[in-house]
């Protein structure tokens, strides 16, 4: 809404309360001074200042923009500096969850390596269990990965609930031992369905166990049995069941963000600020206390 050319303008006027020597300092024609004051009060449609022939002076929109200038004009400085920064060299071991590869991490990781070609990035896919444990053990940098609530290796970035999932056409009775299709353990998901089902006394069997998403997709959409994903990472063809079937509330899973050490790297910490920045509609802040855990 607001040009950055108007906003610079706009705030030596206001430092000075001179037409004259905003134009002398920017360099600029008085009239051009004028002509960008004049623009940002049509955009605002506000006057900003109250001046005649002897002297300048803010009106009270005037000094709200004076806040609001300051602080456009700095976010602009933190961008441009994110994306045109220097150019960076190193290695980034990053673990990613199965569920997020297929979804909106796919882009944040392309355009990093379209942003940063001298960074080396080796990229693990797996359970969030193990990808904690090789961060512990130091073969990992990075981690974004699901954890149960009061269980937190990282940075909360969002959580949301859990929920069960099957074929559209599969029939559960509500007293019918639960056909569970999971990933192997350590699994957070598995983990959650186990819980939940011993809570509420039902009965349940293994009828499928695979390390991957899509082998849970697969025997999922065959109509074999249920199986437990995040509200919005429920695959295609598949759909959320649960009351009907007498299936117990699962809670919660969080996504975080951890860090092998508290001080990062440039590229690992490039990397972090673009998960962030570029998942920021659904993060929860900054990864400010990832990085001092």
């Amino acid at each position: 809404m607001f040009d950055p050319v108007l906003l610079r303008t706009f705030l030596v006027v206001a430092e000075t309360r001179s037409f004259t020597q905003a134009a002398r300092r920017l360099g600029l024609r008085q009239s051009t001074v004028s002509q960008h004051v004049r623009k940002l009060e049509q955009s605002t449609g506000r006057p900003l200042f109250l001046r005649d022939t002897h002297s300048v002076e803010l009106t009270g929109d005037g000094e709200a923009m004076t806040g609001f200038a300051r602080n456009i004009l700095e976010a602009g400085e933190r961008a441009s500096a994110y994306f045109a920064g220097p150019e960076l060299r190193g290695r980034v071991r990053f673990g990613a969850s199965e569920d997020f590869v297929l979804g909106q991490l796919t882009d944040v990781l392309r355009r990093f390596r379209d942003r940063n070609p001298q960074v080396d990035l080796e990229l693990t896919v797996g359970l969030s269990g193990v990808l904690h444990e090789r961060l512990r053990a130091g073969d990992l940098d990075l981690v974004l990965g699901k954890e149960q609530p009061g269980e937190r290796h990282g940075r909360l970035m969002w959580r949301e609930r859990s929920t069960w999932a099957a074929a559209p056409d599969l029939r559960l009775e509500p007293d019918a031992v639960v056909p569970l299709i999971a990933f192997p353990p350590p699994s957070v998901t598995r983990a959650q369905a186990l819980q939940a089902l011993r809570r509420a006394g039902r009965e349940w069997r293994i009828v499928c166990t695979s390390g991957s998403l899509n082998g849970l997709w697969a025997a999922a959409l065959a109509g074999l049995g249920v199986c437990v994903f995040a509200g919005s990472l429920v695959p295609s063809g598949l759909t959320e069941i649960g009351a009907s079937a007498g299936l117990p509330d699962l809670g919660h899973v969080e996504f975080t963000l951890a860090a092998r050490s508290t001080v990062l790297p440039p590229p690992v910490s490039a990397l972090a600020d673009a998960i962030e920045y570029e998942l920021g509609a659904r993060l929860d802040g900054g990864l400010s206390s990832c990085r001092r855990r």
